[in-house]
């Protein structure tokens, strides 16, 4: 039935037809009101308060509130254009990896392994070997290797927790040491310059004044959200981390669908390795040490359930901001690092927190 249109008689009460107490509908009530439940005082704090919308708002003030405090404290140089785009650069890299954590998290899982693979990923695409190849032929060659290395690295993970019914955390920390590993064995615990200057020119040029980083960033969020809002398989991923056993049920391939879930998560991190090299010029075993752990602390404090069934990119995409522009702030104020993993950690704990109230909440709603 539209919700355009009136409900019929059969649907406005649940009541058959014939003799019997009149419906809303046959004493005239309006159509909308046919069967309805009144609404009540708390309804519009119900849809605002605990849905996504509500979400949101909160993650905007709280950016805000940051914002706030940077320019009182920083001023001007807090303000400037220059600042706003360092922030976004340093968004750049992090978001990517999170918008894969989010549909791993959406899934039921978690992925240890995206900074491990950043820096594995790095590493594989400016070998000498590689970089000769991208010279002779293209520089998309370092692109698609990177790629690979990372999608491939996922399909492992994912076999290992659908099919090896391996605890994803196992799996993926597996992965995590591994890669590393992997990654200093190649450079030899050393750092690889790239010497691929057309690549260079793509990949650190600026585009209406805003760097490339940062619209890959835009354009794999914008495709994140269409992904998981507006396709089969994002409503297959929200059924598959809401209840693995109805969605079996409802004839979902389940393990399939974990495989392409952490299969995603590697492709980010094989997107975030070629960022890396653009930003810093250089493959190195160490890039990405900890981004796993700050790409988590993103998703959840965007929204998305650590329990799996509920995921946001929009979400995420504030929770990078907030942690970006908060750390922004510290260095600005010239405050230490150890700080700022105290405050990093208070806001993963409210946003917990938060999710535990409002799970809460639901069920009893």
């Amino acid at each position: 039935m539209s919700e355009h249109q009136p409900p019929s008689l059969a649907t406005a009460g649940s009541v058959p037809p014939g003799p019997g107490p009149a419906t809303p509908l046959e004493r005239g009530a309006p159509a909308g009101t046919a069967g309805a439940t009144p609404a009540g005082p708390s309804a519009p704090s119900r849809r605002w308060g605990g849905g996504g919308a509500g979400r949101n708002i909160g993650l905007v003030v709280a950016l805000a509130v940051l914002c706030v405090v940077g320019f009182a404290t920083g001023g001007e140089r807090f303000a400037s254009l220059d600042n706003v785009m360092t922030i976004l650069r340093l968004a750049a890299v992090i978001g990517v990896l999170s918008i894969g954590m989010t549909f791993v998290i959406t899934g039921g899982g978690i992925d240890l392994s995206v900074g491990s693979l950043v820096g594995l990923t790095s590493v594989w695409a400016s070998t000498l070997a590689t970089q000769t190849m991208a010279q002779d032929t293209h520089w998309a060659v370092m692109v698609f290797t990177a790629l690979a290395v990372g999608t491939v690295a996922g399909v492992v993970n994912g076999v290992l927790v659908a099919y090896g019914k391996v605890v994803a955390f196992i799996a993926t920390l597996a992965m995590m040491v591994a890669a590393r590993g992997l990654a200093e064995i190649i450079a030899n615990r050393q750092t690889q310059i790239v010497d691929v200057d057309p690549f260079l020119d793509v990949f650190r040029a600026d585009i209406l004044g805003v760097s490339v980083l940062v619209w890959i960033f835009a354009l794999v969020a914008v495709a994140g959200w269409f992904l998981l809002n507006r396709t089969t398989f994002g409503r297959r991923t929200l059924a598959v981390g809401g209840n693995p056993e109805a969605a079996r049920l409802a004839g979902i391939k389940v393990q399939r669908h974990t495989v392409s879930l952490y299969a995603l998560s590697g492709l980010t991190a094989g997107i975030a390795g070629v960022m890396m090299l653009a930003r810093t010029t250089s493959g190195s075993s160490t890039h990405g040490t900890l981004m796993e752990l700050d790409a988590i602390a993103a998703v959840v404090v965007g929204g998305t359930l650590l329990a799996g069934g509920r995921g946001t990119i929009v979400g995420t995409v504030f929770g990078v901001l907030i942690f970006t522009t908060l750390t922004n702030v510290f260095v600005q104020n010239n405050l230490s690092t150890s700080a700022q993993g105290v405050a990093k950690g208070l806001i993963i704990v409210v946003a917990v927190l938060l999710q535990q109230q409002l799970a809460a909440r639901s069920r009893r709603t």
